[in-house]
């Protein structure tokens, strides 16, 4: 219960404006994931309707995208393509919303790591910022957490009024 706890309480900050500069970095980096990136690829509804995807379906060329990573993507590319497909989209809002922060926070991680190291190393820097960002605004949240403009927050004090 007390690792629960820990996972879901953002850290205290001394006043409204810190919390302010914790929410912006974070609600529009974590919309900008999930209605730029992810839903190219991952279909939910705001996914572009030119992709002709279905609810929660990976577009086909993620798959084969992701098995030219070379192992161990290769074993299973469906599943990481929708993992990863699932972390930038679904990810992204909870990640925007507050929501299993440090938990989505630590997904969207892994896959920005894997997007620079397998995808976008051998293409200069230039390529692979987008995924730098979002690497970064995920160890700043990571850290950080929601927030008390997150439902982090609320959870966490709800949580505690509980116990």
């Amino acid at each position: 219960m007390k690792t629960i706890s820990t996972l879901i309480r953002p850290l205290p900050m001394q006043n409204w404006a810190s919390d302010i500069l914790i929410f912006i970095p974070r609600f529009v980096g974590g919309m900008l994931l999930t209605i730029d990136f992810g839903s190219s690829k991952f279909g939910v509804p705001w996914s572009p309707a030119e992709n002709e995807l279905g609810f929660l379906q990976v577009a086909s060329w993620f798959p084969e995208d992701v098995a030219n990573f070379g192992a161990p993507f290769s074993w299973a590319p469906v599943f990481f393509a929708w993992m990863a497909a699932a972390s930038e989209t679904i990810g992204g809002l909870l990640l925007a919303l507050g929501v299993a922060t440090r938990l989505n926070a630590f997904l969207i991680a892994c896959t920005m790591l894997v997007a620079i190291f397998y995808q976008k190393w051998g293409q200069g820097t230039w390529s692979m910022l987008p995924a730098m960002g979002f690497l970064w605004l995920s160890f700043y949240t990571l850290v950080v957490g929601s927030g008390r403009l997150g439902l982090d927050y609320l959870i966490s004090r709800k949580w505690l009024q509980d116990k």
